[in-house]
């Protein structure tokens, strides 16, 4: 009867502590002073009413009592037990007065450990553990547990602090200020979003100067191209550098296009590179959300607190990629000092999974106005789990599609084009080339496409 009423007292001290925190949360968002007077009267009874319970709760506990305590007797040997094996003993204390004998001090037989009684030397034969000690001092039993316990030592890892590149360097010394000038005037926004979003380990002023330096160095090297282009004539045949045939001017304007283009090209793909390292982020993010969310379904449930269940999720390293979204929360919650709700609400802002941040969101609101967790989570997981399903059933589609287009292109195509190559060579019609330049023309064709397919199926997700 005792412990069920402990058990009701427990009960009633949670759902008196839930309502506590309810009407501090509704405290501190009121505003009019009717309503906060209100609200304090009571919270001042719900916490009167905590403290009795409590005073209640650790009456019942002293009172109650599991188990008598056990007395603890000093173990006795009796008579019967020693003189069970007389032919023994009296073997073993022969055998040890036999070598017992007065030594000198200068005597070499000095240093002799003292002889177990006859005890200690019957229970050493019966349990068959009478061992040599080795030059050390200690037995094989003593030697394999030492070495057990230093291979089960762990080595700490020391983290090596990451310096910045050489390269980020330099561009940070010349374009530093021109890079913090437009992000001040509020130009670049989406780029600073990615480099957060995307897990970048730059500053956006930092990379904003390396894209500079790089479209600025591309445009050095272009110049530099254009003018041997135009000077000279490259061909696949030997003598491969040539003098070239026709006016300088024409050659000019034919490869003029390099100089805006391939920094263009450099400027574009640094300015997206974020974005690209964002979305990658985002769909290895989705891909570990759903069994995370079934892990916190899980242990939402055993009633622990909520910051304490994504160090659980970190603490177990089957979603690395989560792990350092987790990370972030827990460091917004331990060293910035908010509180649970508003590190979730930051971290939705900046997650870089849609989803990820919806889950954010969702447990933010839930815990703000005392759902129930485990609920949320079985219901999110179970929508998580079913779009993942959904999701991989597309790529399933569209890895069949991939691959009939691949054999299309790139193993009927070359197949077709080198014999119509051939049978041109061979009737004289067209183009005549020879086998060995037809060889590489096909080789060269195909690798390309190669390189195309392999570049989709990075930006993809997708694995060969």
């Amino acid at each position: 009867m005792l412990l069920e009423k402990l058990g009701e007292k427990i009960v009633l001290e949670k759902k008196l502590i839930g309502e506590v925190g309810s009407a501090f949360n509704h405290l501190r968002n009121s505003r009019s002073p009717e309503e906060r007077s209100m609200v304090s009267a009571q919270l001042n009874n719900l916490i009167g009413s905590l403290k009795r319970t409590s005073e209640i709760i650790i009456d019942y506990t002293e009172k109650v009592s599991l188990a008598n305590p056990l007395e603890k007797k000093k173990e006795e040997i009796s008579q019967n037990e020693i003189t069970s094996e007389p032919s023994l003993i009296q073997t073993n204390v022969q055998q040890n007065s036999a070598q017992i004998q007065p030594a000198s001090p200068d005597s070499p037989n000095n240093n002799l450990k003292p002889i177990k009684g006859p005890l200690e030397m019957r229970d050493d034969i019966e349990s068959g553990q009478v061992e040599k000690e080795g030059k050390d001092g200690l037995t094989p039993n003593e030697r394999l547990t030492i070495k057990r316990i230093k291979k089960g030592e762990k080595k700490e890892e020391t983290k090596k602090e990451k310096k910045p590149s050489r390269y980020a360097k330099i561009s940070s010394k010349y374009f530093y200020n021109l890079s913090m000038s437009f992000i001040k005037k509020g130009m670049f926004e989406r780029l600073r979003r990615n480099l957060v979003k995307g897990n970048l380990e730059f500053v956006p002023a930092v990379y904003l100067s390396i894209v500079f330096l790089s479209t600025i160095l591309i445009a050095i090297f272009s110049v530099f191209l254009v003018t041997f282009l135009t000077f000279f004539s490259v061909s696949a045949l030997p003598p491969f550098i040539a003098m070239p045939e026709g006016s300088i001017l024409a050659r000019l304007l034919k490869f003029i296009w390099i100089i805006p283009f391939a920094p263009g090209a450099t400027f574009l793909f640094g300015y997206m590179y974020p974005s690209l390292e964002k979305k990658s982020l985002e769909r290895k993010i989705d891909h570990e959300l759903p069994f995370a969310a079934i892990h916190m379904s899980a242990v939402s449930s055993s009633m622990i607190e909520p910051s304490k269940m994504f160090n659980i999720i970190i603490s177990t390293g089957e979603y690395p990629y989560l792990k350092k979204e987790f990370t972030k929360l827990q460091n917004e919650i331990n060293v910035y000092g908010y509180d649970l709700v508003t590190a979730l609400k930051n971290r939705s802002f900046n997650s870089p999974s849609k989803k990820l941040g919806e889950l954010f969101n969702g447990l933010a609101t839930t815990i703000n106005s005392g759902g129930n967790l485990p609920v949320f989570f079985e219901k999110r997981a179970q929508t998580l789990l079913f779009e993942y399903k959904i999701e991989i059933e597309k790529q399933g589609r569209s890895a069949e599609t991939f691959m009939d287009v691949y054999i299309s292109v790139v193993i009927a195509a070359p197949m077709v084009l080198m014999l119509l190559l051939m049978m041109m060579r061979i009737s004289g019609l067209g183009i005549s080339l020879s086998t060995s330049i037809i060889t590489i023309t096909v080789v060269t064709v195909v690798s390309f496409i190669n390189i195309l397919f392999l570049g989709f199926l990075q930006l993809k997700g997708q694995k060969n």
